[in-house]
């Protein structure tokens, strides 16, 4: 009996320890479990917010694969790059020196031309070369101009403001005879000698020069010598004397775009750089100690600028009572050349 109770009782007290030791290592696992799931928890800036669990890590994987794909395309683009060849452009044309260009009758409002059996020049510049034509218009100068008539406009409308026509007329004298200076000297010999002092000017200072009168006389129309510039020159400037029959030399003006035109094209995508043109042209004369008349413009309607696709106008250096010698053009030329390399710089 004793050896039974004895044995019941080790019985139990086994039992005791193997139930302990048991709950221990289950509490010691269920510890270790819950360590380790706080270890391999991400921390998260909202870790509050469940809609935004697992957001950050897939946020920064598609920018990380955006990243990717815009560093393949940049090193794509670059090598394409590298290994192309360099495109012709067709539109650029290289112009021999002394060259002689003819209106083209593909090119805009070339139809609007009444006389155009003549050519410009083009002059190259030999050393410091800035790749710019500068188109050089010396007025007048086209024998039986004044009995031809070409539209005011390219569209056909009427003449806002007088001038060498009056106001309203729809067509005007292609090329008109010009004034005589008090001495008996034509206005057309002025603006040819000062459009030769000019272009060699220009050509000393780097620019290429369109001559749209190189001689006495050229068949070419205001229109057609507009066109051609449009079409060749970087820019046209047209040389004339005023015949306002004043007793005294009022200075230099540039002629300036009328407000009533401003709306018609080719005017409107461009006379503001005719003004621009025109201001820094007056402001390389004023410099160079040219008389300016006022504020140095005056709003007339011309052929020249209601065609002109490019910055254009019309500079008149003075009148009938001007000092036309060389000296004195060469003064103008000087302030002239400075208003060009002010307006392109």
């Amino acid at each position: 009996m004793k050896r039974k109770i004895v044995r019941g009782l080790l019985a139990g007290l086994l039992a005791v320890s193997l139930w302990g030791c048991g709950k221990d290592k289950t509490d010691e696992a269920a510890q270790q479990e819950s360590v380790a799931a706080a270890e391999e928890e991400p921390e998260a800036d909202v870790a509050d917010d469940p809609e935004n669990e697992g957001e950050t890590d897939a946020d920064e994987t598609d920018a990380q694969k955006a990243d990717t794909a815009s560093m393949e395309e940049d090193t794509e683009a670059t090598e394409a790059a590298d290994n192309s060849e360099p495109a012709d452009d067709a539109s650029v044309i290289n112009y021999e020196d002394g060259q002689l260009i003819s209106l083209d009758d593909t090119w805009q409002y070339a139809d609007h031309s009444a006389i155009h059996s003549g050519a410009a020049v083009l002059y190259r510049a030999a050393e410091n070369r800035k790749d710019i034509i500068i188109g050089v218009n010396a007025g007048h100068g086209t024998s039986g101009g004044s009995s031809v008539k070409t539209l005011c406009h390219p569209d056909g409308s009427a003449k806002t403001t007088g001038g060498s026509t009056g106001a309203g007329a729809t067509r005007a004298a292609a090329v008109s005879g010009g004034m005589t200076f008090q001495d008996g000297t034509p206005e057309k010999s002025v603006t040819l000698r000062m459009a030769q002092i000019f272009r060699d000017r220009l050509l000393a200072a780097g620019y290429d020069v369109l001559m749209l009168r190189d001689g006495d006389d050229v068949q070419l129309d205001n229109v057609a010598r507009t066109v051609i510039c449009n079409n060749v020159a970087d820019c046209h400037i047209a040389l004339h004397w005023d015949g306002d029959g004043l007793s005294y030399d009022k200075g230099c003006f540039y002629i300036s775009v009328p407000d009533a035109l401003k709306g018609m094209e080719p005017v409107a995508s461009h006379w503001q750089q005719h003004d621009a043109l025109g201001a820094a042209l007056i402001a390389g004369l004023q410099n160079q100690g040219a008389a300016i008349y006022k504020n140095g413009q005056m709003s007339i309607d011309l052929t020249q600028t209601s065609y002109s696709t490019i910055p254009s106008v019309d500079m008149e250096l003075g009148n009938a009572c001007s000092d036309h010698s060389d000296e004195a053009l060469s003064r103008l030329a000087d302030g002239l050349t400075e208003g060009v390399n002010g307006y392109f710089d």
